[in-house]
């Protein structure tokens, strides 16, 4: 089945073609969400909603990147919609509890599992200081070193995926690499 065909057989509802794109996609999109959000239950909600989000889009897909770019460009925005509604979140619960209504969130509740095989270091709380840091990161930056770093996404597979020029996501990579060194010392200034 070339990939014109199995854009079709998506386009058509074909449960044959459902059935190849969990098969090829779904260990990819859950390893992308996992990168994104470090915890196995919200990590899979959003693999669930980006195949949900790829049924109902289908047929808008044009065609202009590959198929992969397309359900990488949905799975990215899914992440990152769900960390901007956590973060809210914690926004009111700190909120709630300078009124007195509720105990402050910890820094490292929404790090509860840590089994990413792309996240190869020593230990958990170093995982999650590195997790937690990468959050701290402007947007861009975040999206470009997590695809690249944790993922193992090429520059031009991120270019595609983020559509900006392949100097534009270098640049971003530089940032972040930057940014991300200034939080993880000032970090470790302050833990000690």
């Amino acid at each position: 089945m070339t990939e014109n065909e199995f854009i079709e057989g998506l386009q058509n509802h074909n449960a044959n073609a459902y059935g190849k794109l969990l098969d090829e996609y779904q260990q990819k999109v859950f390893a992308t969400c996992i990168s994104f959000v470090p915890n196995k239950e919200d990590a899979e909600d959003i693999a669930q909603d980006v195949f949900v989000e790829v049924f109902n889009s289908i047929g808008k897909f044009k065609g202009n990147s590959k198929l992969s770019t397309w359900i990488y460009r949905i799975t990215t925005n899914k992440c990152l919609e769900f960390i901007r509604k956590r973060n809210t979140k914690k926004r009111f619960a700190f909120l709630q509890a300078i009124t007195g209504n509720e105990l402050p969130l910890d820094k490292t509740s929404y790090f509860t599992e840590m089994n990413h095989p792309g996240v190869i270091l020593e230990n958990k709380e170093k995982s999650e200081t590195l997790f937690y840091a990468i959050n701290q990161l402007p947007e861009a930056q975040k999206v470009v070193f997590t695809l690249h770093k944790v993922d193992g996404k090429s520059y031009q597979e991120i270019s595609e995926i983020i559509e900006k020029s392949v100097s534009s996501v270098e640049s971003l990579m530089f940032r972040a690499r930057k940014n991300l060194q200034k939080l993880l010392e000032n970090f470790y200034k302050n833990d000690n």
